[in-house]
Parts: structure tokens; sequence; C-alpha cells
């Protein structure tokens, strides 16, 4: 019995100079390290860069939508659908390189009256249908609701897709969220733009 003793503890002594010695080896630690936090990183990169192109497609939204509002305010007197349907390009020239195809555009001239109530005068959309009645009440801006006037209003929306991981189960999927814009503009010259064909 006393062999069988003595080899065990020699198996148990080698055993845990072995151990001993696989404890204070850091050959490796740094692989190990990056193998653990690539993921997390490559997952921030992803994430950040999809932030990033989000943020430039929102500003383009913005800077067509103010783009259009204040070229329509600038016509004096009147527009027509055809000139309306120009718009489209000038939003499509504006989201250059991004996808423009899917945008939505609505275009309103807006007449206050002296009673302070603001309503549709006109309006066109891409694809030259009228969005809205002839007559519709609309909410306008504080600052900008002023007794006999006119507006122009500019209402565009764009989707666009995100590739998000999601925190939970790190896992990729793609998130659509859709981006609006909208502005008024008060008319350049004269008292009001009509829309001979809207």
């Amino acid at each position: 019995m006393r062999p069988v003793a003595a080899r065990l503890s020699r198996i148990a002594a080698g055993a845990g100079k072995r151990l001993g010695r696989l404890w204070r080896d850091r050959r490796g630690v740094g692989a190990v390290e990056f193998a653990l936090l690539a993921p997390v990183l490559l997952m921030l990169y992803i994430c950040a860069f999809e932030l990033t192109v989000g943020l430039s497609v929102a500003k383009r939204a913005t800077r067509a939508t103010g783009t259009i509002a204040d070229l329509v305010a600038q016509q004096n007197g009147k527009v027509t659908k055809a000139f309306l349907a120009t718009m489209v390009d000038v939003a499509d020239s504006i989201f250059v390189p991004f996808s423009s195809s899917s945008l939505t555009l609505k275009i309103s001239g807006i007449t206050i009256d002296a009673s302070n109530a603001a309503k549709i005068s006109w309006s066109w959309q891409k694809g030259g249908t009228r969005p809205y009645v002839v007559g519709a009440s609309v909410i306008v801006p504080s600052e900008m609701q002023k007794p006999s006037t006119f507006l122009v209003r500019a209402e565009l929306s764009v989707p666009h897709d995100l590739m998000m991981f999601m925190a939970n189960a790190f896992s990729m999927s793609t998130t659509q969220i859709t981006i609006k814009r909208e502005y008024f503009f008060r008319q350049r010259v004269g008292d009001s733009i009509s829309c001979t064909d809207c």
C-alpha cells in the first residue's frame, strides 16, 4: 500500500508543479484578450459607422427640405405641377451619394387669413397628386402665424436602414427608421403664390 501512496503523492506533486507553471505562464494572454474583445470592438465600429451614415442622411433631408421650401417661396406669384415636380430632382441631387428613390415629398401653399386661421390654399406631392384638401386647417409655428400672410410648407420623409447589433443577443439586424423634416417659408415676392393646376 505504501508504494501506491508514494506514487500518488509523486503524481499529485508533479501535477501541482505543472499547474503552478501554467498559472505563472503569461504567454498567449494577449491573444486570449483579443479574442474576447474583438467581437465587441467590431460591433462598436459597425454601429458607429451606421449611425454616422444615418446622421449624414438626416442632414441631407434637412438641407433638401429647406432648399425646396426656399425655392418655391422665391417664385413670382404662381407655380405649376411641372415646376413642383422638378423639386424631386433638387432633393435627388442633394441626397447624392445616398439613394432617394423612396423619399416622399409634399409641398403646400398656406394662407393665413385676417382672423389668424391657417388653411391649405393648394398642395402637391411626389407623383402629382393632392395630399391635402383645399381649405383644411393647418398648424403653423407660432412665430410664423401672422394675419393676412402666405406660407410655403415643404415636408420630406425618407426611410433609412440601420444595421445594428442587438445588445442582448449579439446578433445583427436591420432596423428601418423614417427621417422626416418640415419647413415653413414666407413668400418672397407679392402677397401669395398660387398653383394653377394643383
